[in-house]
């Protein structure tokens, strides 16, 4: 936990490279990186704009068989929000379709998010349907993203 707050307040603090380096600093003396290190070091890289990192710190968390949570899977769905890759969000959220982690309103929310910026109305609306089969009730942020989205489409 200690860990993860430090790279958390590096992250809060809009210090990206720092959190990058305590990472590093704890892989080089063999220091285990739980799902809270990678959430937060995911985390700092989105607030960094640095999407291309956070997406190679998830495939270090999946290839480290760390498990998956739906806070890490939702971090790493929005920096690809954030740097306009809604095909690598949905790449992620496929994770969630195969029943490997359970989706939340910040899921659906960032995914719609990452279609409305890419113009991709039509993904937006239909995973919007798709809310509705799942638990996640809507909220005022998922229906306006997608109804950003739409509005961007029609245009």
């Amino acid at each position: 936990i200690t860990c993860s707050a430090v790279i958390s307040a590096c992250e809060k603090g809009g210090q990206w490279e720092s959190a990058l380096l305590f990472c590093s600093v704890m892989l080089r003396n063999e220091l285990e990186l739980d799902t809270m290190v990678f959430g937060a070091a995911i985390s700092a890289c989105q607030t960094g704009g640095q999407w291309q990192r956070g997406i190679q710190f998830f495939k270090m968390m999946t290839s480290s068989n760390v498990e998956l949570h739906v806070i890490t899977v939702n971090a790493a769905i929005s920096v690809c929000e954030k740097g306009s890759e809604w095909e690598k969000a949905l790449q992620l959220y496929s994770l969630m379709a195969q029943g490997l982690v359970d989706a939340d309103l910040v899921t659906y929310s960032a995914l719609i998010s990452a279609f409305e910026k890419n113009g991709e109305w039509e993904k937006a609306s239909h995973l919007y349907s798709m809310v509705a089969q799942s638990m996640v009730e809507y909220d005022t942020i998922l229906c306006n993203a997608t109804i950003s989205a739409c509005e961007k489409g029609s245009a």
